[in-house]
């Protein structure tokens, strides 16, 4: 059985929340990555105390209010589905702080984790305000969301991204990986994949692997599955018929990302 991947938990937590993933340090061995997926009815409430963790909040789907302190954020989230391939409503908040999130309609929310000791203002990331950009050529095209990345001072260690790959693509290609405190040159990461597929009866492959192949992992992910990444190369392969989403979570110990490419496939790079 994969260590690395994660299928849903359907765990009723509250009235009208149920928690659909849950990964900590204790259940995982990530150091730095933290990962929750909360689905909520309309009207229900889910409270959180954060620790020393910094938390980014994004409505995956659907409506939410989401609470910090004395001021609340309303009617965050502009999709009914991912796959309306538009950017959505997100918040963060720091360490020693705590939250509520309310759901004015059905909703699904993504609340991503990472170890925090300094104190930084509640923000909202408005989806205007997640950069957008396409990446990749061939059959490695992938549409990406930028919701909080490495370029932004909002938060301390997380980096969030969406990223959407068409029928037949590649994503995370050619295979790289961040596993070496070597800056410039490479930075080290942790990650986690949460997959949605299109239609959702569809399945993609991701493969995980080492230099050493102490980790090699190759697992067919299904709709609503999460992937670990602790270390190693990642790609993604994305069957003929299907689109594939998936909301990426990186922290270590610095908000760097600089990727190494696996030197046995980098060569597809310079393709004419």
């Amino acid at each position: 059985m994969s260590k690395l991947l994660r299928k849903t938990m359907q765990e009723q937590i509250g009235e009208g929340v149920t928690l659909v993933h849950e990964v900590t340090q204790e259940n995982s061995g990530l150091k730095y990555v933290g990962f929750k997926v909360i689905d909520l009815i309309p009207g229900a409430n889910y409270e959180e105390a954060l620790g020393k963790e910094e938390c980014c909040i994004v409505a995956l789907t659907g409506k939410i209010n989401v609470t910090e302190g004395d001021r609340t954020f309303g009617n965050l989230g502009t999709r009914q589905s991912v796959f309306e391939r538009k950017p959505t409503d997100s918040i963060y908040v720091s360490n020693d702080s705590k939250f509520q999130v309310e759901a004015v309609s059905n909703a699904r929310v993504a609340l991503c984790y990472s170890p925090s000791e300094k104190q930084l203002p509640t923000k909202l990331i408005k989806a205007e305000d997640n950069g957008i950009e396409n990446r990749g050529k061939y059959s490695n095209k992938r549409l990406v969301h930028n919701i909080l990345p490495d370029s932004d001072p909002s938060a301390n260690s997380l980096l969030v991204v969406e990223v959407f790959t068409e029928t037949g693509n590649w994503s995370s290609y050619p295979p790289h990986k961040h596993d070496q405190e070597n800056l410039p040159h490479e930075s080290f990461l942790e990650e986690s994949y949460y997959h949605e597929m299109d239609p959702p009866q569809g399945f993609v492959f991701q493969r995980v692997y080492t230099d050493d192949r102490s980790i090699d992992e190759t697992m067919t992910v299904e709709n609503g599955d999460v992937v670990l990444v602790p270390a190693g190369y990642h790609p993604v392969g994305v069957p003929d018929g299907y689109s594939s989403y998936y909301l990426n979570v990186m922290a270590g110990p610095e908000k760097v990302w600089k990727f190494y490419n696996d030197p046995d496939h980098e060569w597809i790079l310079d393709r004419k």
